[in-house]
């Protein structure tokens, strides 16, 4: 199983982000938590790094049933969404990837899970695809 539904994208960092709030809020994900690490890095150790954001995505539905059903899934919550750089690929390469729904799944060893799993899973792939449209 994957970890990560991925795509690179030919943009701007800052047009990436825009774009993949954009799409995940179409498919009723809103971003509760940002983090910076590239500056969170630099501040902290001082290290040197890429662009690099994580975006804490959460449907409040897919939340609740998940949370209903499982209620330690909290600790895995929200569905993390990364826009970094892509300096192997050169200037104005982004990479956006999504943690994959399925290894909720997995990690709480709760088939019970899965449709809430599938669904988030369907629409974390439509947004995704739609950067590339």
């Amino acid at each position: 199983m994957d970890i990560g539904i991925t795509t690179t994208l030919q943009s701007g960092f800052d047009d990436a982000v825009a774009r993949t709030r954009a799409a995940l809020a179409e498919q009723g994900f809103g971003v509760l938590t940002e983090i910076d690490m590239q500056a969170t890095l630099k501040a902290k150790i001082g290290a040197d790094v890429e662009r690099y954001l994580i975006l804490g995505a959460c449907n409040p539905h897919l939340a609740h049933q998940a949370v209903q059903t499982n209620k330690q899934l909290g600790l895995l919550l929200p569905c993390n969404v990364v826009v970094r750089d892509d300096l192997a690929a050169g200037p104005g390469h982004v990479i956006v990837e999504a943690m994959n729904p399925q290894l909720m799944v997995q990690v709480a060893e709760d088939a019970a899970l899965q449709g809430v799993a599938d669904e988030a899973g369907a629409r974390l792939r439509a947004a995704i695809a739609s950067l590339t449209v």
